[in-house]
């Protein structure tokens, strides 16, 4: 087994912790989907000695060190890094010479106490009509087939529910005819407000469909919903206005485009160092966030443990459920095929260097010494994480 990288650095204060804090209490008031309950008790457990880990003997100067296992949940800020470096470095085989561009398709916040309520429909209805969309929009204006990864954010800054796609689209793609490639100008991709509205008329469509089909779900104060006029008024109040596509500045080339991706792909709702102040006595938790409706000011919030974690628990993505996907030239099946079809019509670029993700700032190369900081720990032995790592707070369901 190769050994773990030894952490280079420790936030001040985790998620983890604030779990920790907070988790017995919330257990009390709060019955816990079994889901939930995995995830959190994950989190709470990532890199203790509840989860085992690697025993190092440093050679040089004689020091044991015990380095935790870490969770590796999709959930935990302090994984991700590891995890998103994984997945960029696949993703820089299918790069190519070319602008591409981010857009965000955003629900309208009407839907959102519904959305809670059926988010794997409303999050596979979401992903259906923006690529559906975007792809539209290629074949229509483009006469080729573009390519398209999505990934889905359901937070605001303050952990509130804030359901959109970020999409990065390739400035041009692969001719309906088979002729070559069909770019685009590096600084214009598709109007934002065609976009909307047949985003809007997509998503509108699909939803009613979703009822009519009785796949919609409506408890405690939704009930009223289930009845046909209560939901078409709903419908229309989130319809009846503009959506928002926002179309952010184009990249600057593929480098510029796994930056974005490593900070985007696997990001969570809140990350260990936008945890400012955890108050014990309090049981209160400060954090930072920027204020995008007052010029993106940075600001601090206080809540309760309480209220923090229920927030946190409306991002837990339903289990196994995939975030990103890919569309178009980008899809999956065959997708290496295309791109190597793409690369043949394309010219070649000037600078033909492979562009390579940089390694996870959170983690050195190599296993160093926390003691002399020199690289050359010694693996002694591997301990596993116990059976019942954590005591059970509370009964799930």
């Amino acid at each position: 087994m190769q050994p773990p990288p030894v952490e280079a650095a420790t936030p001040k204060l985790t998620l983890a912790e604030v779990l920790r804090a907070g988790m017995p209490q919330h257990a009390q008031t709060h019955r816990l989907p079994l889901h939930h309950w995995k995830v959190l008790r994950a989190l709470v457990a990532c890199r203790t000695s509840a989860l085992g880990g690697h025993h190092y003997r440093c050679q040089h100067c004689g020091k044991e060190h015990f380095v935790p296992h870490s969770c590796r949940n999709r959930h935990c800020p302090a994984c991700q890094g590891a995890n998103g470096f994984d997945w960029l470095d696949k993703q820089a085989e299918v790069l190519l010479p070319i602008p591409y561009f981010h857009l965000v398709f955003t629900l309208p916040h009407e839907l959102n106490p519904l959305i809670q309520q059926n988010q794997v429909r409303f999050y596979a209805l979401l992903f259906e009509t923006v690529s559906a969309t975007l792809l539209e929009f290629g074949r229509n204006r483009l006469h080729a087939q573009i390519g398209v990864t999505a990934v889905l954010h359901t937070w605001s800054q303050t952990l509130s529910d804030h359901y959109h796609l970020h999409c990065i689209v390739t400035g041009g793609g692969l001719r309906l005819n088979g002729t070559g490639w069909q770019g685009t100008s590096p600084h214009w991709l598709f109007p934002v407000k065609a976009l909307s509205k047949v985003f809007r008329g997509k998503f509108r469509d699909g939803l009613h469909q979703l009822y009519t089909d009785g796949k919609l779900e409506f408890h405690g104060q939704l009930q009223t919903l289930a009845q046909p006029q209560p939901f078409r008024q709903l419908a229309q109040q989130a319809c009846g206005k503009n959506w928002v596509v926002y179309a952010k500045r184009p990249f600057a080339g593929p480098e510029a485009v796994l930056a974005y991706l490593s900070r985007y792909t696997h990001r969570v709702g809140i990350s260990n160092r936008r945890l400012l102040a955890l108050d014990a006595a309090a049981k209160t938790v400060t954090f930072a966030y920027k204020d995008y409706a007052d010029e993106s000011r940075k600001k601090e919030m206080t809540l309760a443990l309480l209220e923090f974690i229920r927030r946190f628990r409306l991002h837990i993505l339903p289990e196994r459920f995939v975030k990103i996907r890919h569309y178009g030239l980008l899809a999956n099946r065959n997708r290496h095929a295309r791109i190597a079809q793409a690369r043949a019509a394309l010219p070649s670029p000037a600078d033909k260097t492979k562009v390579v993700p940089k390694p996870s700032p959170t983690a050195t190369a190599l296993p160093v010494c926390p003691h002399c900081r020199q690289p050359g720990l010694i693996l002694l032995r591997v301990t596993h994480a116990s059976k019942h790592y954590l005591p059970c707070y509370a009964d799930s369901s």
